[in-house]
């Protein structure tokens, strides 16, 4: 042992702990957060055949041809960068790649993004699972008009923590406790945050702002 820890122990403890203090709250120190990748492309075969007869059928308002790939990184739950799956229509995929690389660069987290047709298109069990996604031939629920998802101009993200809410009714019924949105927590989007201003920035209004229910997950073109 050095000879001046021995003549002033004490000195020495506070030197070490000052020193680890310094360690663990240095920005520059901490874990670095990896590139945020993303690409965009035509639908391959693949994906194709996955959709075909799950989220796009015959007689949906968009052609798959009209339909791009987008996969890009998002900063997870557990704190870790992960890459996901959306489909939109191609007019919007190139924001949404801006957008979601501010999300990311925010650390704002989600819990995950997979294509709809993981779930069978089944909207409410893609909501279940916290599923962030976009693309879903299908009607507004309750109507027989198309909801915007089925142009690929709709992106609903973090369902659970971000629910339906209409009166009493909160979809999916998991997201019940967030249908109070006090307290605030990291996974809630609130207007004037980082998403919020991210599909701001590419002219999408959010649902959570309507006035006789809010679809507090739901971003989309024309704000239905």
């Amino acid at each position: 042992m050095d000879n001046d820890c021995v003549n002033s122990h004490r000195a020495c403890i506070t030197l070490v702990l000052s020193v680890g203090l310094l360690l663990t709250s240095s920005p520059a120190l901490a874990v670095e957060q990896p590139p945020y990748e993303a690409t965009v492309a035509r639908l391959d075969r693949e994906t194709r055949q996955l959709m075909t007869g799950r989220s796009w059928h015959r007689g949906c308002p968009v052609a798959l041809r009209d339909l791009r790939l987008v996969r890009l990184t998002y900063w997870g739950f557990d704190r870790e960068a992960h890459r996901g799956r959306l489909v939109v229509h191609r007019r919007w995929a190139d924001e949404i790649v801006i957008v979601f690389r501010r999300i990311y660069r925010a650390r704002f987290p989600i819990r995950r993004v997979r294509l709809v047709d993981r779930y069978g298109a089944d909207d409410q069990s893609s909501m279940r699972h916290d599923n962030t996604s976009a693309f879903n031939c299908r009607y507004v629920a309750g109507t027989t008009t198309w909801s915007q998802h089925a142009y690929g101009r709709a992106i609903d993200i973090n369902p659970v923590e971000n629910p339906y809410v209409d009166g009493s009714y909160v979809s999916p019924p998991n997201g019940e406790m967030y249908a109070d949105r006090s307290p605030e927590r990291g996974s809630m989007i609130f207007k004037g945050d980082v998403v919020w201003r991210a599909f701001r920035g590419i002219g999408w209004e959010w649902g959570g702002t309507w006035s006789s229910v809010q679809d507090y997950q739901h971003f989309s073109a024309n704000g239905k």
